[in-house]
Order: C-alpha cells, then sequence, then structure tokens
C-alpha cells in the first residue's frame, strides 16, 4: 500500500485527489494539511510515501515545505501538483528535492502514474513542464524570467515578500536573523532592478508567479 500525504490549502482539490486515489486499490491517503507547517506537524504521526504538495499556500509555502519535510524524511518522495507550470518554479522545487511536477489539471491516470513512478525511485515530469523546462535551458539567461537568477533560498524570501510578510514574520517561520533577511531582500531587489515591495509583486504577477490572491497575506498566518 503506497501511502500518501495530501498539501493544498484548497479543500475542494485535496477532496478531489482523495476521491481519484481512494478508487486505486494500492493507495491510500493517510493525512491531509492545508499548510506546509501542517504538513511537517504531520511527520510526527504519519509516514507517507509519497507527498502531494502544492506551491503557494499560506505560511512557508511548498518550496521551503518540501526542503523542510525532506530533511526530516528523506526516504519520502514529493510530487508537485500546481497551476503554475512556467520556470522558476518547477527548476526550484525540483532543485529542492521534489520527484515529480505534475498540473492540478492533470487527468486522474496521470496523477496515479506519477505516485507509481515516484514510488519506485523514478522521477515524473508532466509534458508541459518538461517543455518549459526545456526552452528555459536552450534559453538560458538571455530572455528568460529575470526570476531565474535568484538563488532558492532568494526565492523563498521574495514569494514571502510578495505575500506581505514582515521581515521579522520571515525570520520566524524561515528560521533566519532578521538582519539575514534583509540581505536577501537587498540581494534579490538588486538583481530584479525594483525598488520596493510593491514593484516587486508587480514584476513576479507580471511573470506568472503569483496572482493577486496569492499576493494577500492569509489571515492569522
Amino acid at each position: 500500500m503506497i501511502k500518501i500525504m495530501l498539501v493544498d490549502d484548497h479543500r475542494l482539490v485535496r477532496a478531489g485527489l482523495k476521491r481519484v486515489l481512494q478508487e486505486v486499490p494500492d493507495m491510500e491517503v493517510i493525512a491531509e494539511a492545508s499548510s506546509g507547517e501542517e504538513a511537517l506537524d504531520l511527520l510526527r504521526s504519519h509516514t507517507p510515501d509519497v507527498v502531494l504538495m502544492d506551491i503557494n499556500m499560506p505560511g512557508i509555502g511548498g518550496l521551503e515545505a518540501t526542503r523542510r519535510l525532506l530533511q526530516k524524511l528523506p526516504a519520502a518522495r514529493v510530487i508537485v501538483v500546481s497551476m503554475h507550470l512556467e520556470e522558476p518554479y518547477p527548476s526550484r522545487m525540483l532543485a529542492a528535492g521534489a520527484a515529480g511536477y505534475i498540473s492540478k489539471d492533470s487527468a486522474a491516470d496521470e496523477v496515479v502514474a506519477a505516485i507509481r513512478r515516484v514510488n519506485t525511485g523514478g522521477h515524473y515530469v508532466a509534458a508541459d513542464v518538461a517543455g518549459n523546462l526545456a526552452a528555459s535551458l536552450v534559453k538560458g539567461n538571455n530572455g528568460g524570467s529575470p526570476f531565474e537568477q535568484l538563488s532558492q533560498r532568494e526565492t523563498q524570501v521574495m514569494l514571502m515578500v510578495t505575500k506581505g510578510y514582515s521581515t521579522q514574520e520571515i525570520s520566524d517561520r524561515l528560521h533566519l536573523s532578521p538582519k539575514t533577511v534583509s540581505t536577501y531582500r537587498y540581494r534579490l531587489f538588486e538583481k530584479l532592478n525594483v525598488t520596493n515591495d510593491v514593484e516587486l509583486t508587480r514584476m513576479a504577477m507580471r511573470y506568472g508567479l503569483l496572482d493577486e490572491k496569492s499576493s494577500e497575506p492569509a489571515a492569522g498566518a
């Protein structure tokens, strides 16, 4: 039996995935989480083989959650399930340790195929995602997204800044000192040639890294 954890802040998405997986004899959804922090807490009582992970969620988000989850449970296999198929999301998530990347529009049989593939030690990247990754490699740094030049940590800080989190909140959630967070902010502002959070958020929206909803901090977060 393949034990699966669902991590997505949308209850309907989790319900849809669970309904698909309930029909597969050798797969079982053992836990559900609506945030990265909740997923990490659930590792205390659950040991999933495969984790289906969203990216844009309240709190630390899918990128940092994937990195921390794999530190706690190296044997787990993470599959990203997201509407964001463009760079730099795929390369960042794969670099963080994800073994698969599929779209939220994927058919049920593709979801099952991806789970089976990664559970046996392989990787699964949806065709559209693979095409975007290949195109990014061809373009290199010429004409690609300016966000491709950010390091993984700079990307994490950037995403939290665009969600409206303060330096102290980012510091607390990423376990970094406020001074270090400020340094990352300075570096990414310099690399992207922006001068404030508003310009950064507009650029992120322009390149499809977030929508208006995801740029607003979650209530109580």
